[in-house]
C-alpha cells in the first residue's frame, strides 16, 4: 500500500513562513496532477494548490501570491512554500496525488497553526 507522507507543519505567527513536503512511500507512475487540500476545524476540505505533470498550476484565490506549489516528477514529491501566513490559513494540510486512473492517493495531514 503506497502512503504519502507530509512533513514541515507546525506553528507560525501571523506573517510567517513554512514549507510544507511530501514524499510516496515508493515511486507512483502515472500520477497526473499532485496537490494540496486544508481543512479548518468545521469545514470541508478545500483545494489549496494543483499542479500538473507539466507544471500547470492552480491556487485557490485565497492563497494566490502568498503560496507557491511545486513538484518533483521523478521523485514523486510535492512541495508547498507558504509565505504571509494568515490565521485563516490554520487547518490540517493534506497532500494528494491523483492517478491517471482517477485515484487519489492522500496523506495523514499535517497542522498548521498561524497563531500570535
Amino acid at each position: 500500500q503506497v502512503q504519502l507522507v507530509e512533513s514541515g507543519g507546525g506553528l507560525v505567527q501571523p506573517g510567517g513562513s513554512l514549507r510544507l513536503s511530501c514524499a510516496a512511500s515508493r515511486i507512483i507512475t502515472n500520477i497526473q496532477t499532485m496537490g494540496w487540500y486544508r481543512q479548518a476545524p468545521g469545514k470541508q476540505r478545500e483545494l489549496v494548490a494543483t499542479i500538473t505533470t507539466g507544471g500547470n498550476t492552480n491556487y485557490a484565490d485565497s492563497v494566490k501570491g502568498r503560496f507557491t506549489i511545486s513538484r518533483d516528477n521523478a521523485k514523486n514529491t510535492v512541495s508547498l512554500q507558504m509565505n504571509s501566513l494568515k490565521p485563516e490559513d490554520t487547518a490540517v494540510y493534506y497532500c494528494n496525488s491523483r492517478h491517471l486512473s482517477g485515484y487519489n492517493y492522500w496523506g495523514q495531514g499535517t497542522q498548521v497553526t498561524v497563531s500570535s
